[in-house]
């Protein structure tokens, strides 16, 4: 296994699968299959119904399908026989980007792989290129379990993770599809997700990722807000406290704000965004804290 490889943790890796500095025909030869590289028209190649990735980033897609248009595919995809054609199993992104060049054939390596080995070596691939959002890995995970019988424990020593991860990922399925689709297209990240997992009604998961999305809440902001709910009477008598949390680090400048100006201060919101509520009680009183505010800014 190479260096980087090693680093990722994700098994034996595609190295192992795929030769390196292979030389690529210029033209079409006859198909052969195991490590030889061969030229396959494009209209031959059908996309692997068990792909795990299901979104691609455009922009990073034309950048690469420029970067062939000028070089070529310099890594051969990795494809199968499917009665005449031929089952892409791993490099959509490259065979996206090709057609998009306008390329009429792309390099393959054809080989004999089982529907499992299919799917782990796509898995293996995405992972690799850290191109698989939580929910797409965690589906992946799950199809690996429930079409192939394999256990967790199995399916960590196949992609080089320890079982506990693939365990707490695929959990993240059970919540509402709402939220995994949030997580999916980048509006929350898996970090706010988890912790939702604690709760095990569902319209309180998707009421606490409306507070999120609503406050665009850190994950820390996330975890103290369930800490409330968690404490929380079940007849819900103090559900308005939870609109009242703060984190550590909000409360501490609430808490100076109000020392400095004398006056009660609420802030509402997250530590990236959000909006200050500042208390007075008469002119005299609002006169006194603007003086307070513009005493401070001129020292």
């Amino acid at each position: 296994m190479s260096t980087a490889n090693t680093k990722r943790g994700l098994g034996r890796g595609l190295g192992a699968l795929i030769p390196q500095n292979v030389e690529v025909p210029a033209a079409p030869m006859p198909f052969m299959t195991g490590r030889s590289v061969v030229q396959l028209d494009v209209a031959k190649i059908v996309p692997n119904p068990r792909q795990p990735r299901k979104q691609f980033d455009d922009e990073k897609l034309g950048e690469l399908s420029a970067s062939i248009k000028e070089q070529g595919v310099n890594s051969p995809l990795l494809v199968r026989r499917r009665g005449n054609a031929f089952e892409l199993i791993a490099g959509e992104r490259r065979l996206r980007a090709a057609k998009k060049a306008g390329l009429a054939t792309v390099p393959v390596i054809i080989k004999d792989y089982t529907d499992e080995q299919s799917l782990e070596i796509a898995i293996v691939e995405n992972l690799q290129r850290e191109d698989l959002n939580t929910v797409e890995e965690a589906l992946a995970y799950k199809a690996l379990a429930e079409e192939f019988k394999m256990t967790h424990e199995e399916i960590a020593k196949k992609i080089g993770k320890n079982r506990a991860t693939i365990t707490n990922t695929i959990r993240i399925l059970e919540l509402p599809q709402k939220i995994l689709d949030s997580v999916s297209n980048g509006q929350i990240s898996a970090g706010h997700a988890r912790p939702i997992l604690t709760l095990k009604d569902q319209d309180r998961q998707i009421e606490v990722w409306h507070e999120i999305v609503k406050n665009d809440l850190s994950v820390r902001d996330v975890e103290a807000l369930l800490s409330i709910i968690s404490t929380e009477p079940k007849s819900g008598k103090h559900k308005k406290q939870r609109g009242k949390y703060k984190n550590a680090v909000l409360k501490d400048v609430e808490d100076k704000l109000a020392e400095a100006l004398g006056t009660k201060v609420e802030i509402h919101g997250s530590d990236k965004k959000g909006k200050i509520n500042i208390h007075y009680y008469s002119q005299e009183d609002l006169e006194r804290i603007l003086e307070e505010i513009i005493d401070s800014n001129s020292d």
